[in-house]
C-alpha cells in the first residue's frame, strides 16, 4: 500500500520548504516519489532532489485540478507500477484547489494507494489578505486540510498570528494548526502533526487516561485495606479533597457536553456513584485550548497557583500543557492540587492547554491563562 500525502499552499507559502525538511528527516528509510504539478512556478530543486534518491515526475504544463486529471491518473498509475513506493508527495499547483486534486486522487479508484495526508501551508502574514482578495482558492484549500503548517509566523507580530490562525480555525475547525517554525520542531514531531497524531484532543484524551489509570491504581490499593473507608465515603460528602485527589464524590446535577475549538465534544458528566467501576469520562469534565501566547516560568507558576480557588476556576484534578516561553523556548507543565512542574522542554506544533476535573467554569479558565 502507499501511502499518498498532499502538499497544497498558495504561492510562496513554504510548501518547497516544508517537503525537503521532510524528506530530510520525517521520512527516512521510505521509498519515495515526488509528483510536481507547478503553475508557471519555479518547482523544487531537481538537483536536490536525486541527490536524496528520489525520482520527480514534472507536470508543468498545466494543473492538476483542471486540464491534468486525466494525465495525472496515467501518471500515479505508471509511478505506483514502476516505483512501488512507499509514499507519494503530491505538490500541486499554488493556485489549485485541495478539494479537486483529492478527487482527482480518488478517481484513480486504485486499492495500491491510500490518502494518507492533506497539508496546506499558510502563510500567517497573508491570511486575512488571500482570504479576502482570493477565497475561492484560498479558502478551498485550508478547509480540505488535515493539517495546516502556519509559515512565518515568527516574524509577524503576535495579534496579526493570533487573528490568522482564528481565521483559519474559523474555517477549519478539526485541522492540526501548527504555528511553530518547522526548523524547532523534531523530524518526528512534525511527521505527527502531518498525520494527526499530535492533536488537542488526543492529548486530553491522553491525559484523561493518565487519570482513570491514577483514579483506579488509588481506588484498588484503598480498596483492598479498607473497605470501610469507601463506604462512609460515599456517603459523606462533606470531606476535604486530599492529596491523592480521590474523586468519589456524588454529584446531583448534569454537566452539558463540552465543546472544544476544534468542534470535539469531550463526553463528561458526574453521575451517582453508587459504585466503584466507573471511568474517567463519567467523573471528569474536560478544558482544553491552543494558543500562539507566550509565558515566562514564574507567570505560569502563578497560574497554576491559582488553580486551586474551587470557587473561580471548579475543582481542579489534573491541568498539563505545553507553552511558547517569552524568551523563545518552550515551556512543559503538569499540576496536580498544591503541586506543579513546570520545566523547559523541546517545541511543541503550537501551544496547547488541557485541564480535567468537576464543574470546570470554562470561561474563568480561559481568562486566567489569557486564551
Amino acid at each position: 500500500m502507499t501511502k499518498i500525502d498532499i502538499f497544497s499552499g498558495f504561492l510562496g507559502a513554504g510548501k518547497t520548504t516544508l517537503i525537503k525538511r521532510l524528506i530530510a528527516d520525517s521520512y527516512k528509510g521510505e521509498k519515495l516519489v515526488l509528483i510536481e504539478n507547478e503553475f508557471g512556478e519555479i518547482g523544487i530543486d531537481g538537483g536536490f532532489m536525486q541527490d536524496a534518491g528520489i525520482e520527480v515526475t514534472e507536470m508543468n504544463s498545466g494543473c492538476i485540478c483542471c486540464s491534468l486529471v486525466g494525465d495525472f491518473g496515467e501518471a500515479l498509475r505508471k509511478v505506483l507500477a514502476t516505483y512501488a513506493p512507499d509514499r507519494i508527495l503530491i505538490e500541486p499547483s499554488g493556485v489549485g484547489k485541495l478539494s479537486d486534486v483529492i478527487k482527482a486522487v480518488q478517481g484513480i479508484g486504485s486499492e495500491e494507494i491510500a490518502l494518507n495526508a492533506f497539508t496546506t501551508v499558510v502563510d500567517a502574514g497573508k491570511c486575512k489578505m488571500y482570504m479576502k482578495n482570493f477565497g475561492e482558492f484560498f479558502n478551498d484549500q485550508v478547509e480540505h486540510a488535515g493539517t495546516i503548517i502556519m509559515s512565518h509566523a515568527d516574524v509577524v507580530k503576535p495579534d496579526k498570528l493570533e487573528t490568522a490562525v482564528a481565521l483559519v480555525r474559523e474555517k477549519n475547525p478539526t485541522a492540526v494548526i501548527v504555528t511553530t517554525p518547522i526548523t524547532e520542531l523534531s523530524g518526528e514531531a512534525l511527521l505527527d502533526a502531518i498525520e494527526r497524531k499530535d492533536t488537542l484532543n488526543a492529548a486530553i484524551e491522553h491525559l484523561m487516561e493518565e487519570q482513570e489509570h491514577e483514579h483506579h491504581h488509588h481506588h484498588d490499593h484503598d480498596h483492598e485495606h479498607d473497605h470501610e473507608h469507601h463506604h462512609e465515603h460515599e456517603h459523606d460528602h462533606e470531606h476535604e479533597h486530599d492529596h491523592h485527589h480521590d474523586h468519589d464524590h456524588e454529584h446531583e446535577h448534569d454537566h452539558e457536553h463540552h465543546h472544544h475549538e476544534h468542534g470535539e465534544d469531550c463526553t463528561c458528566g458526574c453521575h451517582d456513584h453508587d459504585h466503584h467501576h466507573h471511568h474517567a469520562d463519567e467523573v471528569f469534565t474536560s478544558w482544553g485550548r491552543e494558543s500562539t501566547k507566550s509565558f515566562t516560568k514564574d507567570e505560569l507558576e502563578t497560574v497554576l497557583s491559582q488553580l486551586e480557588d474551587e470557587k473561580l476556576y471548579g475543582r481542579i484534578l489534573r491541568a498539563k500543557g505545553i507553552v511558547p516561553a517569552a524568551d523563545g523556548s518552550w515551556i512543559h507543565f503538569d499540576y496536580i492540587p498544591g503541586e506543579a512542574d513546570v520545566r523547559t522542554g523541546s517545541a511543541g506544533v503550537i501551544g496547547r492547554l488541557c485541564v480535567i476535573g468537576a464543574e470546570l467554569h470554562e470561561e474563568a479558565l480561559g481568562t486566567l491563562f489569557g486564551v
